[in-house]
């Protein structure tokens, strides 16, 4: 009896052993060669959308001389701007601080003073977005005049820039393709069915391109708005032929 039993424990180890050695024969087998190739591509378009940073500061003895005085200046900067076109949904305040101002007098030995409490800082920071570029030159200069005196950065993208994208992973797919075929000449093996694609990068952003155009706008800032290059990566996984 314990003869039988002993054959039977061994069996069953012998079948644990095999089950293990066989899965991994199984997967090997089922891994196929493969090339692997990532290509970038990059397409440009003009803008047709400027996002600019506009803000007051105004500095006084109170907090509340200086809210005032600010308030008056941005309320004025944005009557301008909606007169110039800009609707309600284009204007956004993008930050607003008030801040206690201090000087820092020193006593005759060099040591330091207590701080004085000199007055008051309000900013108000409004983000615009333009979408008559022709109109953008005008439009800083009448916000400047107005009393902005802060912010000033400009940002050119585009409302809708799907097709651009559209066309520079088209590209950058073509481009991988030319590239697995030469390796797979180079190495002279047949190129096989496509395993996998993948877009490896998430919404483009616009980079400004070289080429840049001045759009002069009379009486106004001189503003260059040029093209912007969207750029898309892939990476493409083929099989081999064997």
């Amino acid at each position: 009896m314990t003869f039988y039993r002993h054959r039977l424990m061994l069996a069953v180890l012998a079948v644990g052993i095999a089950m293990p050695l066989a899965a991994t024969a199984a997967e090997v087998k089922k891994k196929e060669a493969v090339i692997v190739v990532s290509a970038e591509a990059d397409a440009a378009t003009a803008p047709d959308l400027a996002i600019v940073s506009l803000g007051v500061t105004r500095t006084e003895k109170t907090a509340r001389a200086a809210l005032d005085g600010n308030s008056k200046a941005m309320a004025e900067v944005l009557k301008s701007l909606k007169g110039e076109g800009i609707a309600e949904r284009d204007l956004q305040t993008s930050n607003f601080s008030i801040q206690a101002q201090y000087s820092y007098p020193e006593n005759s030995d060099g040591t330091q003073k207590p701080p004085v409490l000199v007055g008051y800082q309000v900013s108000n920071m409004l983000t615009v977005r333009v979408r008559d570029l022709s109109r953008l030159g005008a439009i800083l200069d009448q916000s400047v005049s107005l009393g902005v005196n802060q912010g000033g950065d400009i940002r050119f993208s585009n409302d809708n820039p799907d097709k651009v994208i559209e066309e520079a992973r088209k590209s950058a797919v073509k481009a991988a393709f030319a590239k697995a075929r030469t390796l797979a000449d180079a190495a002279g093996v047949k190129l096989g069915r496509i395993v996998e694609i993948t877009d490896t990068g998430g919404r483009p952003e616009p980079q400004p391109a070289m080429r840049m155009e001045m759009a002069k706008v009379a009486d106004a800032v001189p503003v260059a708005a040029g093209e912007n290059s969207y750029s898309v990566s892939v990476t493409v996984t083929f099989a081999i032929d064997q």
